[in-house]
């Protein structure tokens, strides 16, 4: 078998239909009486780049969890590629989602998370290598040829033997980063993966996501604080608050001239705290 270019590692996503890669449809989501996600509608390009900001607990981490059905609806539907990802088509109605079609539809999308949740008894291949066999399927030698791709794609070709406790944190969200790729997905979920890091660090991790946005065909959504990247990376920036979108646009024109009272407030607030 001929292994993949580090740079073609990655599947094209099919098609260019006109319908959005993600849509959220009157999502809403509560814990007991506190709404954390009120009646959100919100559409994602194929290959649109969006940076989620706003301040803690307006429900940006909460809007990538429900995308990646780690936490339950409380109504609403999500579609991922065209398809229900919350529901299922059941004799010409829509019917909640059964586990099979939640995972096969899931399997579409790949997560970042802040604290890079590697297992910290196995080494960056083998983290790399297990999903790709335990969920798709793939020989150890597919697994592991694609797997070395990836590692060498986030710059990490010579770390394939290390444990976690032997990489930095930067290291280790590098490797978070090709795990998520390893099962090929079609849109990329990024939850503040810099906050947890050393600031001289942030930028091997953000040089990664660069590349990844600029080299290939990804949907990719970040929830950050970093205004720099995302006014540099993004196509659009949403600004959340109270579980709704207060503000969005263009980056240039969401940081050079934005319109809704709370969205200065929040940018001016930032500025202060540099």
């Amino acid at each position: 078998m001929k292994r993949d270019d580090p740079a073609s590692v990655l599947v094209p996503q099919a098609g260019t239909q006109d319908e959005p890669m993600v849509r959220f449809a009157g999502v809403t989501k509560r814990y007991g009486a506190l709404t954390v996600l009120d009646a959100l509608d919100l559409e994602i390009g194929r290959n649109e780049k969006v940076a989620i900001i706003g301040p803690s607990g307006s429900g940006k981490s909460t809007l990538l969890r429900v995308l990646m059905t780690l936490d339950p609806l409380t109504d609403g539907m999500i579609e991922v590629d065209g398809e229900p990802l919350t529901h299922m088509r059941k004799n010409g109605v829509l019917v909640p989602a059964s586990l099979k079609h939640l995972r096969r539809v899931r399997s579409k999308i790949g997560m970042v998370f802040q604290s890079f949740n590697l297992f910290p008894h196995m080494t960056a291949l083998a983290n790399t290598i297990e999903a790709p066999m335990q969920v798709l399927g793939l020989s150890r030698k597919e697994a592991t040829e694609r797997a070395r791709d990836l590692l060498s794609l986030v710059g990490l070709e010579d770390k394939c033997n290390h444990y976690p406790s032997q990489l930095s944190g930067g290291q280790q969200q590098r490797v978070a980063i090709a795990r998520a790729l390893a099962m090929r997905p079609k849109v990329m979920l990024f939850d503040e993966v810099t906050s947890a890091l050393d600031p001289e660090l942030c930028g091997e991790v953000l040089n990664v996501i660069r590349r990844l946005g600029s080299e290939h065909n990804l949907t990719m959504l970040m929830v950050t604080h970093q205004m720099g990247f995302a006014r540099e990376f993004a196509d659009r920036v949403c600004f959340f608050s109270q579980g709704k979108i207060i503000e969005q646009g263009p980056p240039q024109q969401f940081f050079s001239a934005p319109r809704h009272e709370r969205t200065q407030q929040f940018l001016r607030a930032v500025k202060e705290a540099v």
